[in-house]
């Protein structure tokens, strides 16, 4: 029986309130967002704004299209990068707008501002966050999650989560981050790949004490139906223009780690995160691709019109990968094993998509172990024992099995 929960688990002196149904064996995955009959009530006569994307859907539809249909009272949407409707390339600034679709104010979360101002929520009644996440710590909308509710707690405003699966949540790998290399793709101690959903990752903000002067937001959780972290989940609508396919999200907590080298990861192609080359493996690698420019997704990707040689991963079986539940970094040790120019992998300097790969791992001893060779396993077990406290602290945040 659906029912309301108020749970017990107390962060500080803040409850969390979460509507939950109970998970039962053969039946569909839902989503919190499609599951309308336990929040639309909720909604009845508040002034709601929301953080949004193209991911934000219920059925087929948007949700702010949706909500306004039902009479809800949307007063704005916050939009991140991508932008609210999702037109906008990887790392272009966005500017605040009016939808021509709805004619709703959209703030942009992505230029000057990262978060709500008080000025923005003096009108609004209800934050609601809905947006698909894959489950790592350089995928930003988990530094988007904690600025909305530092927003929140700033301002005496509830949050509504209407969790999503995460496609990725049957692992959790990869070093610890030192906080040495905080930055904007890595905010908090956590591994590369943090086994959680959105709502459950709201949780640990708020029980480790993550937001500012350890303050809480005052959360309420649409949990998903029947789901579990070890489910296959295939998205429905591609989570942002360069992951635009189920095999780039499975890849992605392992090949974003290409972003940190001078190799072209499939951006200029429509196969990102599971291609990757460099013009300088010609007669090493017989696979091949030129890098274009491709609006909205990579307008001067790396290596742009050059031929790249390298590897292919598009028909890698995702069901073997995720039995090892673990990152793969053996496709990176091999790449850089077989590089011409091996003082140059790292140094994205030379171009101009500069990325950092200690920012990215987490450390600065990743690139020094694959450049003195360390194995594989090697490499995991430096990871320990880091990587075993946070899945004993985990398990404190988790709503599902």
């Amino acid at each position: 029986m659906k029912q309301l929960l108020l749970t017990s688990i107390l962060f500080g002196w803040i409850s969390t309130a979460v509507f939950a149904d109970n998970p039962i064996k053969d039946k569909p995955i839902k989503t919190g967002a499609d599951q309308t009959e336990q929040y639309l009530p909720y909604l009845k006569g508040k002034r709601v704004a929301l953080l949004a994307n193209p991911t934000t859907i219920v059925g087929n539809k948007h949700f702010v299209d949706s909500m306004l249909k039902r009479g809800v009272n949307i007063v704005k949407v916050f939009g991140p990068e991508h932008g609210f409707r999702g037109n906008a390339s990887a790392g272009i600034k966005v500017a605040d707008e009016v939808d021509p679709t709805t004619g709703v104010k959209v703030v942009s979360l992505y230029g000057p501002k990262r978060k709500p101002s008080k000025a923005d929520l003096e009108d609004v009644d209800l934050m609601i966050f809905d947006i698909q996440d894959v489950g790592c710590r350089f995928y930003t909308y988990i530094n988007v999650l904690s600025h909305i509710m530092e927003a929140c707690a700033e301002n005496g405003k509830e949050l509504l989560i209407l969790d999503r699966p995460n496609p990725n949540g049957y692992l959790v790998d990869g070093p610890i981050l030192d906080m040495t290399y905080k930055s904007g793709i890595g905010m908090f101690p956590i591994p590369i790949a943090h086994g959680m959903t959105i709502a459950e990752f709201a949780q640990m903000i708020n029980g480790e004490g993550w937001l500012p002067n350890k303050m809480q937001a005052k959360l309420t959780i649409i949990k998903v139906a029947n789901y579990a972290h070890d489910m296959d989940y295939t998205l429905p609508v591609k989570p942002s223009p360069n992951l635009n396919t189920q095999q780039s999200i499975m890849l992605y907590p392992t090949t974003c780690l290409f972003e940190g080298t001078v190799l072209n990861h499939g951006r200029g192609t429509q196969f990102p995160f599971t291609i990757f080359g460099s013009p300088l493996y010609k007669g090493i690698y017989d696979f091949s691709f030129t890098p274009v420019s491709i609006k909205g997704m990579a307008e001067t990707p790396l290596h742009m019109n050059k031929e790249c040689y390298g590897i292919d991963l598009r028909n890698v079986d995702i069901a073997a990968l995720k039995k090892s539940k673990r990152i793969q970094i053996q496709w990176m040790i091999d790449l850089y094993n077989k590089f011409p120019m091996k003082e140059q992998f790292f140094d994205r300097s030379q171009s101009n998509q500069i990325g950092d790969i200690n920012k990215l791992i987490g450390n600065d001893v990743f690139r020094k172990q694959v450049a003195e060779g360390l194995s594989v396993e090697a490499i995991y077990a430096s990871w320990e024992p880091g990587l075993s406290a946070y899945k004993t602290m985990r398990k404190k945040y988790l709503l599902y099995p």
